[in-house]
């Protein structure tokens, strides 16, 4: 599915071709919270990398945290995950990582396509969500304090929404 997104201020824009696009998945983390976060966390979808195509690329700042949960430091003690905002206006864009190339992360909330709505949905590093940041629980959520079991692309497979088309 192709998706396109763009920053609060309109300064860039992109558009990516996901065959994961169901925003199932809401991380608590620190760095998810705090960089993108309004609710307590933060929803990630995950798309083909070479795939992305950018306007307004010298408004794109790019973060990478001193620590985190996930443990992914490289020899400069810094996240291996690069966070990507409009330095205009701060709206979080995507994360994408080195160690997985192929990939890259956009935030549900940057994106201007409608997204399909999951029937069910994972919250994940719940130990780290703030006390007042609502965990919605009901038969329809599972909730780890880490990492869920299956990944994006499992969990899409296994009730038959990767979509295969370009």
């Amino acid at each position: 599915m192709k998706l396109e997104g763009s920053c609060h201020c309109g300064a860039v824009r992109f558009s990516v071709v996901s065959h994961t696009p169901y925003p199932y998945n809401r991380c608590y983390c620190t760095i998810c919270r705090k960089s993108a976060g309004g609710g307590g966390y933060a929803i990630n979808i995950m798309a083909d990398a070479k795939t992305l195509k950018i306007d307004g690329g010298k408004s794109i700042g790019v973060y990478r945290s001193k620590s985190n949960e996930h443990n992914h430091l490289e020899d400069d003690g810094l996240s291996s995950a690069r966070r990507s905002f409009c330095k205009t206006c701060g709206t979080a864009l995507w994360v994408s990582d080195p160690k997985w190339p192929d990939a890259v992360y956009p935030f549900a909330s940057a994106f201007d396509t409608a997204l399909p709505r999951p029937d069910e949905h994972t919250v994940m590093m719940t130990q780290y969500a703030e006390p007042w940041a609502e965990i919605t629980e009901g038969s329809d959520i599972k909730s780890f304090d880490q990492y869920p079991d299956e990944g994006i692309e499992d969990w899409h497979r296994a009730r038959d929404l990767y979509d295969e088309t370009r």
